[in-house]
């Protein structure tokens, strides 16, 4: 575990030395808090017109507010996951530090644990600043912190899993902007993947539909853990970290 935390705070000091890391912050910060105030302007509106009308139903934060949000959040991250991994090896291979990771005392697992974490810690930090907002909510009403807790949870878990993907599509080339372009289309394909569900029920479309990281989202977003759900996001995360130890052991092989 030492090498681990060695290798966790030297990526998480290069993403803070550069302007990476406080651009991404800012900016996920800056479009979450224009949705959330987009969304809280169309709850009041929505009341105050109830009350107008003289209508009685109840207004729930949770599935008005939160709720939308969180689904969100989860979109905005396949935007900003690429930019967190396209580093990760690709500046390695550019940098010709490769080597000297691959020849040092500390195993493929922990290089890979080490900056996989890392890259996880940023993007729980983006989220953190989003929990600013909903502290408001918290402050002039009365939501229901469980549902939200959940569904932070599954935007960890997918999360991880698109880093996980994310960092194995680094270590294939030794350009930044390819890697991020990759994971990209791969992140936007394994989120639209359950689309096909919607007009068609055969097999391969449920198959498909399986493979959504959105689908499996959605029982989080309702505030509900489902153990199928879960399952797939830790196997999701195993595959692309698996994959990733093989991808550098390949590149022993080859030097």
């Amino acid at each position: 575990m030492r090498n681990v935390w060695i290798i966790f705070r030297k990526e998480m000091r290069s993403y803070f030395a550069s302007p990476i890391a406080y651009l991404l912050l800012t900016m996920f910060a800056i479009i979450f808090g224009w949705f959330f105030w987009n969304a809280l302007g169309y709850f009041v509106i929505e009341g105050m017109e109830m009350q107008m009308s003289g209508q009685s139903l109840p207004m729930n934060i949770n599935e008005q507010i939160m709720r939308p949000l969180l689904m969100n959040a989860s979109v905005l991250g396949l935007f900003f996951i690429p930019l967190i991994t396209m580093r990760l090896f690709a500046e390695e291979k550019r940098a010709g530090t490769i080597e000297l990771l691959a020849t040092s005392p500390v195993r493929d697992l922990q290089i890979i644990l080490g900056k996989w974490l890392a890259a996880l810690a940023l993007y729980a930090i983006m989220l953190g600043f989003t929990a600013i907002n909903f502290a408001f909510l918290f402050r002039f009403g009365n939501p229901d912190w469980k549902p939200m807790a959940i569904g932070y949870l599954g935007l960890l878990l997918q999360a991880g899993a698109l880093l996980a993907l994310g960092t194995f599509i680094s270590t294939l080339t030794r350009n930044q902007i390819i890697a991020g372009a990759t994971t990209f289309g791969a992140c936007l394909l394994f989120y639209v993947f359950g689309w096909v569900a919607g007009y068609d029920t055969s097999t391969w479309a449920n198959v498909f539909n399986y493979l959504s990281i959105a689908t499996h989202f959605g029982s989080f977003g309702k505030g509900v853990i489902e153990s199928k759900d879960a399952i797939y996001y830790v196997t999701f995360i195993f595959l692309g970290l698996f994959f990733t130890a093989r991808s550098l052991e390949s590149m022993r092989w080859r030097s």
